[in-house]
């Protein structure tokens, strides 16, 4: 396999003028997560205009010329589950690449698997299967081999006669104005988990009153910003259940916090002051400073109707030949329970399953089944889709 490696500024200088005149540009990372408080990018390999690229982020630590090449106007920017990739780019230049098509994406909507593996799609689209050889390779350790370049480069070599023919299949099936608002939808989602405070999302946190929900939250504000300084995993250095556990105690006295099982470990001695006082201030807060209450949290859990309305979404995106995690989680059905039967105050605006394509595929017959216009029955016990759905008279 030919390719470029690039390795100084020089050689990016003249990538990047070769690729400004691409069409296409297909672009895949490969990086390490584990050790460090945001991924670390080790390999970007680019295929344009028939030429592969490998670029080395350790030899060319300044790679913003080329996030600002991918985001310029004029081309299109082919990934597979580039959801990393994305970060990068926004980290770099606070923008996405351009006109970002995304093959995991759009081949949810044409009724494979979702999330599809990159392997999966190409033997499936290309006739290829792709070696499985460098799967745990450690991409920060140098230098790299051969094998595991042409490993790495095998990411984007097949990337533009996939989008192609997902491309050309969606708009067969009247899908592309779908793939394109989902592809815009997605890059919103990451978009706001880059500028969002995301505690409320550690788990178990639904049960805690308002003044544990302050002491959760100063305490993730503190983890985040230690956890960054010391470039670690943020739930190693607290895990998200103690966390938790001291937001629900509401103390600030070391030795009740000492006390929490989990905290005994050395690392965490040193910061046991800083907890104390993260707890302190939290339990000084003004009421009117203090977090409100989801109102998610307050309303029926909806447990079997969730169950059985998710049930019915697999089933009708089975019909409908699109992948039903693409379409919505039963969280997201729950939501649309919660909506339609007016359990909570409005939301700003419906949510998931209520509007847009999700709607015109699922939306609109789940609401049918939750108010009584449609019945389901087993049609076939031993079918892959054994439901059907009946319309009610209104006798």
């Amino acid at each position: 396999m030919r390719y470029e490696s690039i390795t100084d500024a020089r050689r990016l200088d003249a990538m990047i003028a070769e690729l400004r005149g691409a069409p296409v540009i297909a672009f895949d990372t490969e990086f390490v997560s584990e050790h460090t408080y945001r991924p670390e990018l080790c390999l970007v390999q680019v295929a344009a205009n028939g030429k592969l690229y490998v670029v080395d982020p350790y030899a060319v630590p300044d790679m913003t010329a080329l996030w600002e090449c991918l985001a310029a106007p004029g081309h299109f920017t082919l990934m597979h589950a580039g959801r990393e990739e994305l970060r990068f780019s926004w980290r770099a230049i606070s923008r996405f690449p351009n006109e970002v098509y995304d093959v995991q994406i759009a081949a949810g909507f044409i009724g494979l698997e979702y999330p599809a593996a990159y392997s999966t799609l190409v033997s499936r689209f290309a006739r290829v299967n792709l070696a499985k050889g460098e799967t745990r390779t450690d991409w920060r350790r140098r230098p790299l081999t051969p094998m595991q370049i042409e490993y790495a480069l095998q990411d984007v070599v097949h990337l533009e006669a996939l989008s192609e023919r997902l491309h050309a299949e969606t708009e067969r099936l009247g899908r592309t104005d779908w793939v394109r608002d989902e592809l815009d939808r997605w890059q919103q989602s990451i978009l706001l988990a880059e500028t969002t405070e995301w505690w409320r999302r550690l788990p178990g946190i639904a049960g805690l009153n308002v003044r544990s929900l302050a002491i959760a939250r100063e305490l993730w504000r503190w983890r985040e910003a230690e956890a960054e300084r010391q470039n670690i995993p943020a739930r190693r250095l607290l895990r998200d259940d103690l966390l938790v556990e001291l937001a629900r105690r509401q103390s600030s006295d070391p030795k009740r916090i000492r006390a929490v099982r989990g905290l005994e470990y050395r690392h965490l001695q040193k910061f046991l002051p800083i907890i104390a006082d993260r707890i302190e201030a939290a339990l000084h807060l003004p009421d009117d400073m203090l977090p409100t209450r989801s109102e998610r949290t307050a309303r029926p859990p909806l447990n079997l109707v969730g169950q059985f309305l998710a049930t019915a979404l697999g089933s009708i995106c089975c019909e409908a030949r699109i992948a039903a995690p693409l379409v919505g989680s039963a969280e997201d059905v729950r939501d649309l329970v919660a909506f339609r039967l007016n359990l909570e105050p409005r939301p700003a605006e419906p949510p998931a399953l209520a509007h847009g394509w999700r709607s015109e595929v699922v939306g609109r017959r789940m609401e049918d089944l939750l108010l009584g216009r449609s019945a389901v029955r087993i049609a076939d016990p031993l079918s892959e889709q054994p439901l059907a759905f009946l319309e009610c008279s209104d006798e």
